[in-house]
């Protein structure tokens, strides 16, 4: 297929396992509050909280995963998490008490936190630099239409007032998982071991710190990383993280929108991003991808303005303004998605590439409480020009943060140098 055209089979059956993943998640990831606190009679905040100590536990196990994934590599480590994951996902599905909701949250957080940087650094592994921006861009164009089909799918599934039919979709989801790993099974002597000790399908020329100096410490004087880390930070948390809350409370409370449009402007962003991303792959192929990255602050807040201007207008333009803003911020997100996962892979020295991704791993965590609560606190004391311009502001200063980057990144690492 021209859609895998350059990529290796080792890296295509990846993608499909991540593909399958992504379905099933795309089949329960709209509904887990509203499941235990509605369905199974928790009460809504408690449901909230569960999802919120979810995050917690995750983040806190970041960092030791990291460091695993370079003692014994991202395979192993990837195929427990999935197993792991799979296993807490289906309990979700029998959930009945608080008790047994906290237990199986903190089995499925624990291998959740072991899938995302154990992924990073498996596709770079066995992917040249040169291919990387491609890879990170598929990843992310089939999370999106695995999440976009499976909301598709549950939505004809679901029923409020039959809790098996929440069970069947947690199982099925559960199920997603061990298929994940099952694939990652047939990958025999790939991503196992010590990176360096076992190059087959990876990029023999990225550098190797001696193997006594490993450790977070290596990675907090990299004057690099740190750039990018506390950029990244502050564009999630005004990108991201501000619209998975933010977005819902100002079109709805703010904007006095119906509930029901939620499901059209998330839509939107999954249509563009699925439709846009192999255009925008092949255009930033040899550009700068720290000055595509500083773009995608400007972007990000065109999209934020588009949003924060609509509670102005009628319902019908108000609507039309909220879509085009999270069209644009999809937009940004084809950008963001292939090139920041790029630069953290080329920057990383091989034993320590599990400790990078788990780096830029927390700041997703991070900006994911942050971006969400700033937005509750904000909407909710009715400030809505304030947190929108906040919002907009935040996103130009990460973008020019990026820029700056530019200085301490080679030629390949910039990908200005493409084989």
């Amino acid at each position: 297929m021209a859609l895998l055209a350059d990529v290796n089979p080792i890296a295509q059956r990846i993608l499909m396992g991540n593909a399958f993943s992504a379905l099933g998640s795309g089949l329960t990831l709209p509904f887990l509050v509203i499941y235990l606190g509605e369905v199974r009679g928790l009460g809504v905040a408690t449901g909230g909280l569960i999802v919120a100590y979810i995050a917690v536990v995750s983040l806190v196990a970041t960092a030791p995963v990291g460091a695993l994934v370079d003692r014994v590599g991202p395979r192993p480590v990837m195929m427990v998490a999935l197993v792991v994951t799979g296993i807490g996902v289906a309990g979700l599905s029998q959930v009945d008490s608080l008790t047994l909701a906290l237990t199986v949250a903190t089995v499925f957080a624990l291998g959740e936190s072991g899938v995302w940087a154990p992924q990073s650094a498996l596709y770079a592994r066995v992917t040249p630099p040169e291919h990387r921006q491609k890879i990170f861009g598929l990843q992310f164009m089939l999370l999106n239409l695995g999440l976009g089909v499976g909301g598709l799918v549950s939505a004809l599934i679901v029923n409020v007032n039959d809790v098996g039919t929440f069970s069947t979709l947690y199982l099925l989801d559960s199920l997603t998982f061990f298929i994940y790993a099952g694939i990652l099974l047939t990958l025999t002597g790939v991503g196992v071991g010590r990176e360096g000790e076992n190059l087959t399908g990876q990029d023999s020329s990225a550098s190797l710190t001696p193997a006594h100096k490993t450790g977070y410490r290596l990675i907090a004087r990299d004057k690099a990383m740190r750039h990018l880390v506390l950029a990244s930070l502050v564009m999630l948390t005004f990108g991201y993280g501000s619209l998975e809350v933010g977005l819902p409370i100002y079109a709805t409370v703010i904007g006095n929108l119906d509930v029901s449009f939620l499901g059209l402007a998330f839509g939107v962003n999954t249509a563009v991003v699925v439709v846009s991303q192999l255009v925008v792959i092949r255009i930033l192929r040899g550009r700068s991808r720290s000055k595509t990255a500083g773009i995608v602050g400007l972007v990000w807040a065109l999209a934020w303005l588009l949003v924060g201007i609509s509670i102005e207008f009628d319902t019908l333009v108000a609507g039309g303004l909220i879509c085009l803003g999270v069209g644009i911020f999809a937009m940004g997100e084809t950008m963001w998605s292939p090139v920041i996962p790029a630069i953290v892979n080329d920057l990383a020295p091989h034993n320590l590439r599990g400790r990078y991704n788990a780096v830029i791993s927390v700041t997703w965590g991070i900006s994911g409480a942050i971006g969400p609560a700033f937005a509750g606190v904000m909407l909710g004391l009715d400030y809505p020009y304030a947190w929108v311009t906040i919002v907009v502001v935040g996103c130009l200063a990460a973008g020019a943060l990026l820029l700056r980057l530019r200085p301490l990144l080679t030629p390949q690492q910039d990908g200005m140098i493409v084989a």
